[in-house]
């Protein structure tokens, strides 16, 4: 057996990712977005019901391999609403499937506000 068979056979084992981990690849990378100003709270009617992988602004489901995400996001005054929240699936889905090998099921994006320059300064 060569060094390499060897290295292979030393490599095995397994990677798990807390949740906390997809909350904040999720928020980061919809925060990256142009249009997105910030992340909102979580509406308490929502939270009481999903605890696990919560944060604020962002809610994740893992069943298995797939992972299910809900951001809630502010955008900024004169943005392109529909656009941006493409932008932000299409982001956050290649960013969980690139840094984590997991499949994305869906991306639920909620515009809880629009700021105004007044409000983001």
């Amino acid at each position: 057996m060569d060094t390499k068979e060897q290295n292979v056979r030393q490599a095995q084992g397994t990677t798990t990712i807390a949740p906390g981990v997809l909350v904040t690849i999720a928020k980061m990378t919809a925060l990256s977005v142009p249009g997105v100003v910030g992340v909102a709270p979580i509406p308490s009617s929502v939270d009481r019901w999903f605890k696990r992988g919560s944060g604020t602004g962002v809610r994740i489901e893992v069943e298995g391999n797939a992972v299910s995400v809900d951001l809630y996001l502010v955008l900024a005054n004169g943005t392109k609403v529909k656009e941006v929240s493409h932008n932000v699936q299409s982001e956050v889905a290649r960013a969980i499937e690139d840094m984590v090998g997991m499949q994305v099921e869906r991306i639920d994006v909620h515009i809880e506000d629009i700021a105004f320059e007044e409000m983001m300064e």
